[in-house]
């Protein structure tokens, strides 16, 4: 989802002096994107980019930065995840989305759509391709990021394959119906809130004259018509009509994103790759199963990257190389 213009330039303020302090081996790189310049961070193995097998790091939903931080979210996980890939020899951008952080330039964030994002996807693809004068690139699609890249992935030009991390398996209202009703805690609202589901799935807007205040977060103005336009595709379907390589990796303590998302998309169609990972939450650092102790690592930039996760990654890129 999105944020009001003034949250997006603060935060992009704060994102900027932070990519200031670059790692051995990162670089700000910058791509012309069909609404404006996008930038992201490269990340090359100690023997330079050139030459190397190559991959974006797409990030989740909101505000998410490149490293894969935001306002409520500070765990370092795409950062981790591009300098535990650099040492295994493949090169990364992370990347952040239009209108936000160092693309903070390229366009309102609130009038992105998803094959806006798969645009700019296939605009880094191209940049990136050159840069590693690989004839393709990878895209790792974190949560919402996985869906962006199957949505890139309808076209096939400079895409190698797909890593779907923490990727929603079922179209994101069902997703939204279920979330709202497994909490008790909705009842209250959850006959209202089921209603402007049907409404922006229907692709009509909803009314907010009137609204339940504690609704207002969720289907506010500003994002009904992203809201609208991603309640369009269908994950799994999106995974059958693209026969490349695709390697879906799920953690099985995740809150967000279940082991059914995961098996939904990998029986889409048959080779496609499944890695769950015990004890592994949906930002990708070990975690109990218990809510509050889960949560709690998602604001420790100190916990490290789930073991195995970026080994398992740079394995099915080279094993899958063009």
């Amino acid at each position: 989802m999105k944020l009001a213009g003034a949250i997006v330039v603060a935060l992009s303020a704060i994102a900027t002096a932070c990519a200031a302090q670059l790692a051995p081996g990162e670089s700000i790189v910058q791509t012309q994107g069909p609404t404006g310049v996008l930038k992201g961070v490269m990340q090359a193995p100690s023997t330079g980019a050139r030459g190397a097998p190559a991959a974006i790091i797409i990030p989740g939903s909101g505000p998410t930065d490149h490293d894969g931080n935001g306002p409520l979210v500070q765990t370092d996980a795409y950062r981790m995840l591009a300098h535990a890939l650099a040492s295994l020899g493949v090169a990364t951008v992370r990347i952040d989305k239009r209108g936000m952080f160092l693309s903070a330039g390229a366009g309102d964030p609130n009038k992105a759509t998803m094959e806006g994002y798969a645009a700019d996807v296939h605009a880094w693809a191209a940049t990136l391709r050159q840069a590693t004068d690989q004839p393709c690139v990878w895209l790792i699609g974190h949560s919402e990021g996985g869906l962006v890249a199957l949505v890139a992935a309808q076209d096939t030009k400079d895409i190698c394959g797909l890593v779907l991390v923490s990727a929603p398996g079922f179209p994101l209202a069902d997703t939204m119906r279920r979330q709202l009703k497994a909490n008790p805690a909705n009842a209250p609202i959850l006959a209202e809130a089921l209603a402007d589901i049907d409404k922006l799935e229907a692709g009509r807007h909803i009314d907010q004259n009137g609204m339940n205040p504690v609704l207002r977060p969720l289907f506010s103005a500003d994002v009904q018509d992203f809201l609208i336009d991603e309640f369009r595709f269908d994950p799994p379907k999106l995974v059958a009509a693209y026969k490349g390589p695709i390697l879906v990796m799920q953690g099985e303590n995740d809150l967000q994103v279940t082991v059914d998302d995961a098996r939904a998309l990998a029986g889409a169609r048959p080779g496609v790759k499944l890695d769950l990972l015990p004890g592994v939450n949906h930002v990708l650092k070990v975690a109990p199963a218990d809510p509050a102790g889960n949560l709690a690592t998602y604001r420790n930039r100190d916990l490290p990257l789930a073991p195995g996760v970026a080994e398992a990654i740079a394995d099915f890129i080279k094993t899958h190389a063009p």
